[in-house]
């Protein structure tokens, strides 16, 4: 019998998309005294946010020094671990943020957890601001019976597992590992699962064109969830048009003589069923692993953003033997002394000023939520800095000489943390590309934090 993969869908976060220039932001840059305090910035989180929120400080500030924090001995945060191996052209911003690193003001502290390395209240006392960039690192969980079962994961720790996330990795090499069990795989069908419809999916249409493009599999598309639409596209906006179109070719017409033979030599297959919503995910016989999900069929309520799916009373059951749940990320509290917002999963804040802790920043996921794209995230990386620059020039910081890293690394140092440098990481890059050079690939990702240090002689 065919394996079949489930995959429940929420709101996307991706793809990333180039960064795009912010011109409405004033300049601070001439506006502060070469007289003045060097001021010491602390980032923690070298994702997207957080070399954002650097390059922002540096370019508007002559004497400004940051540094980057980042627990991982590798930076850059998910466009390394989020983005996916087939995409390489996204990952390009990577130049950008690795011109900020090289900016001589700019120092990269990888390896180093704060909250567990370093307290928040050390960092606070050694730097006059510290922003939090550290994202969006858990996953949100479907919390329906079953889901502890064997055979059922996040799409997150999924996609960190073939990424070569650290914390994802078996005892192989896991980029390797994954791409071994990849190609051995006896998945044959994979149903993408919502609870709305159409008319409300999180993908774009480069994915789904990418999906119904993609060698060897062929779309199955249920023609009666499209009944009607058409009509309804007038008065929806051109994105999301162009998109439900393709939905509704895929769907609806017939495909011409060439693309009908692909999809009949198709091996493999994958599915969008619309309009369900899961309820309980279904044991095996011997309630060792996970059979199916139980589903209930919805109907939708409501108009524009306001819509949303509300169940009919109708059960399904559909069975696979993986379930993969991709409604979204959620930030953690990364120190008692940080406020934290547990239901929405951020930091409480207003326009990236932490609430109630006057020198405290956040920016990115961890200061809005999971949502946006990467120039989203500049754009709004690049207020957070605004913030703390105006509230600097305003002598809302502490005034005076502060001591910045030399304080922290005296502090790791009597804690055996070995931190890695951003020449560190370059060694590191190196290897990689090296590694990568005997497979045609254009790296080979070390994932063990271990063989990293002991190839940096750490």
């Amino acid at each position: 019998m065919a394996s079949r993969c489930w995959r429940w869908w929420g709101r996307s976060a991706w793809p990333w998309t180039p960064p795009l220039s912010v011109g409405s932001i004033p300049s601070f840059r001439h506006q502060f005294s070469t007289q003045e305090t060097t001021p010491q910035i602390c980032v923690v989180g070298s994702g997207p946010a957080g070399f954002y929120t650097a390059q922002h400080l540096l370019k508007q500030h002559p004497q400004a020094h940051v540094d980057i924090y980042e627990k991982q001995p590798v930076p850059f945060g998910l466009v390394r671990f989020g983005v996916a191996p087939d995409h390489p052209e996204v990952k390009n911003v990577i130049n950008t943020f690795t011109q900020t690193a090289h900016c001589g003001r700019c120092a990269f502290w990888g390896n180093v957890e704060v909250g567990r390395d370093v307290t928040v209240p050390e960092l606070r006392e050694a730097y006059h601001a510290v922003v939090l960039s550290y994202g969006a690192e858990d996953h949100r969980a479907l919390e329906i019976p079953g889901e502890e079962l064997p055979g059922v994961c996040s799409a997150r720790a999924f996609v960190g597992w073939y990424n070569g996330l650290p914390e994802n990795q078996e005892k192989t090499d896991i980029t390797k590992a994954a791409l071994d069990v990849l190609r051995q795989s006896r998945v044959k069908t994979v149903w993408l699962v919502g609870r709305r419809g159409p008319l409300q999916v999180a993908f774009t249409i480069k994915e789904l064109r990418e999906m119904i493009q993609l060698p060897g599999t062929r779309p199955i598309l249920d023609p009666v969830d499209f009944l009607g639409l058409q009509d309804r596209l007038k008065e929806v906006p051109r994105p999301r048009k162009r998109l439900t179109e393709l939905l509704l070719r895929t769907a609806m017409e017939k495909p011409g003589p060439e693309e009908a033979a692909r999809r009949a030599s198709a091996s493999r297959a994958w599915g969008l069923r619309f309009f369900r919503s899961p309820q309980q995910v279904l044991p095996s016989p011997d309630g060792q692993g996970a059979a199916g999900v139980r589903l209930a069929v919805t109907r939708l309520e409501g108009v524009g953003e306001a819509t949303r799916a509300v169940p009919t009373g109708a059960m399904e059951d559909l069975p696979c033997g993986l379930v993969l749940s991709s409604i979204g990320y959620k930030s953690r509290p990364i120190d008692p002394s940080v406020p934290f917002d547990s239901k929405l999963g951020v930091i409480p804040n207003v326009e990236g000023r932490v609430t109630d802790v006057p020198g405290l920043y956040c920016s990115g996921w961890v200061k809005r939520g999971p949502t946006g794209v990467i120039a989203t995230t500049m754009t709004d990386s690049f207020l957070t800095g605004q913030m703390l620059l105006q509230d600097l020039k305003a002598g809302l910081l502490p005034s005076g000489p502060r001591p910045g890293s030399a304080a922290i690394q005296a502090l790791l140092s009597s804690r055996g943390v070995q931190p890695v440098s951003f020449s560190d990481w370059e060694k590191l890059d190196a290897e990689e590309v090296a590694r990568g050079q005997g497979t045609g690939r254009p790296r080979e990702k070390l994932v063990d934090p271990q063989e990293m240090l002991h190839l940096l002689g750490h």
